[in-house]
C-alpha cells in the first residue's frame, strides 16, 4: 500500500480505538436513545432543517461572490454556482478528506465555457479557500463566545482554544498571500509559481474591502441560522436550554468535524454534541440522541440538495470521485 494510504488507515484505526473506548467507558443506555427519538417533536425537526437550508442558500451566496472576484466575466450563473456548492457538501459528508472542497471545483468548470483556460482550476480553488477564510470571522466570534459565557469541561476550552488559535493563523496566512501577490506580481515562470499566481488570483476579494464584507455577511447569516437551527433542534428534544447551550453545541460539533476520519465522524460527533450537554443537566443517553438527530437534520440538507443537483449534472457518486481526482491532478 501507498505510504500515504498506510498513513491514513492508521489514523481512521486510532481514532476509531478512540471512539470504540469512549463507548465503552461513556456508551449511552441505548433504550433511552431510542426512547428519546420516539419522542422528537417532527414540527421543531422539520423547522431546524428549513434553517439549515436557509444556512446552506447563504453559505452558497457568500461562494457566489468570491468567484466573481476571482474570475473575470462571463461568471458563473447562480444556479451553477449552487449545483457546485451543494455537490461539494454532499461530497464532504460521503467521501474521506475534504474532497467536497475539490468537487465543487470540477462541478463548477464543467459550466464555464473557458474551462479550459489556463489557470481557471487554481483560481476557483482559490476561490474556495478565500470563502473559508471569510468564515473564519464568525467562527472566531462563536468559539470566544463560548469560551466566555458557556458551561464547558476543561477539555472543550483547551480544544477551542486550539481551534481559535490555528483560525487566526489561518485568517493571517490568507491575507498575507493576497496582498503579496498585490505587491510582488509574477516572479519567475516555474509550473508551481504559476499555479500560485492563479490560486492568489482566487484569493482577489481578500484585498477588496466591500467584496469582502458583503460575503463575510452572507457567512455571518450562515452561522447565526445554523445556530438557531442547533436551538430548534433542541426544542426538538423537549430541552429548553439557554441559546449558549446551542452555541457550545455547534462550536464543539465542528471540532469534531475538522478531520473527518470516515463519513460523517458518526459516532465521535455525537459524543461530542452530549458530553458538554451534560453540564446543562441533560442525561448523557438524551443528548446523544439529540447528536443523532441533528447529525440526521445537517446532513439532511446537503445530501439531498447533493443527489438532486447530482442527477442534473448526470454525474454519478464514482464519477464524483473521478472528477474529484482529475480537479487534484489539474491544479
Amino acid at each position: 500500500m501507498p505510504r500515504r494510504a498506510l498513513l491514513r488507515a492508521a489514523l481512521i484505526a486510532c481514532a476509531a480505538a478512540g471512539v470504540a473506548a469512549l463507548f465503552v467507558f461513556h456508551g449511552p443506555n441505548w433504550g433511552q436513545v431510542g426512547h428519546a427519538l420516539a419522542e422528537m417533536n417532527w414540527w421543531w425537526a422539520a423547522a431546524a432543517v428549513g434553517l439549515n437550508l436557509a444556512s446552506a442558500i447563504a453559505r452558497g451566496m457568500s461562494w457566489r461572490t468570491v468567484v466573481d472576484e476571482a474570475v473575470p466575466p462571463p461568471h458563473p450563473r447562480v444556479f451553477d454556482i449552487f449545483s457546485a456548492f451543494f455537490i461539494g457538501i454532499f461530497a464532504n459528508g460521503v467521501l474521506p478528506g475534504r474532497v467536497g472542497e475539490v468537487a465543487r471545483v470540477g462541478v463548477l468548470t464543467r459550466r464555464m465555457p473557458e474551462r479550459e483556460r489556463p489557470g481557471l482550476w487554481p483560481a476557483l480553488l482559490g476561490s474556495v479557500l478565500a470563502h473559508r477564510i471569510l468564515e473564519v470571522f464568525p467562527s472566531i466570534a462563536l468559539i470566544l463566545w463560548v469560551i466566555t459565557a458557556a458551561k464547558i469541561p476543561a477539555w472543550a476550552h483547551t480544544s477551542l482554544w486550539a481551534v481559535f488559535g490555528v483560525a487566526c493563523a489561518f485568517l493571517i496566512f490568507g491575507v498575507a498571500v493576497a496582498t503579496r501577490h498585490e505587491r510582488g506580481g509574477a516572479e519567475g515562470r516555474g509550473r508551481l509559481r504559476a499555479i500560485l499566481e492563479r490560486v492568489r488570483e482566487g484569493l482577489g476579494i481578500l484585498r477588496r474591502p466591500g467584496p469582502a464584507l458583503v460575503s463575510a455577511g452572507y457567512q455571518t447569516a450562515a452561522w447565526g441560522l445554523q445556530l438557531g437551527a442547533v436551538w430548534v433542534a433542541l426544542l426538538a428534544f423537549h430541552l429548553h436550554e439557554p441559546l449558549i447551550a446551542a452555541g457550545a453545541v455547534l462550536a464543539l460539533m465542528n471540532v469534531a468535524l475538522i478531520l473527518p476520519l470516515w463519513p460523517g465522524n458518526v459516532g465521535l460527533q455525537q459524543a461530542a454534541i452530549a458530553l458538554p450537554l451534560t453540564a446543562y443537566h441533560v442525561a448523557y443517553s438524551r443528548g446523544f440522541a439529540y447528536g443523532i438527530a441533528l447529525q440526521a437534520i445537517e446532513s439532511s440538507v446537503g445530501y439531498a440538495g447533493g443527489l438532486i443537483f447530482l442527477a442534473r449534472e448526470g454525474i454519478s457518486l464514482g464519477g464524483l470521485r473521478r472528477l474529484s481526482a482529475r480537479a487534484a491532478d489539474t491544479i
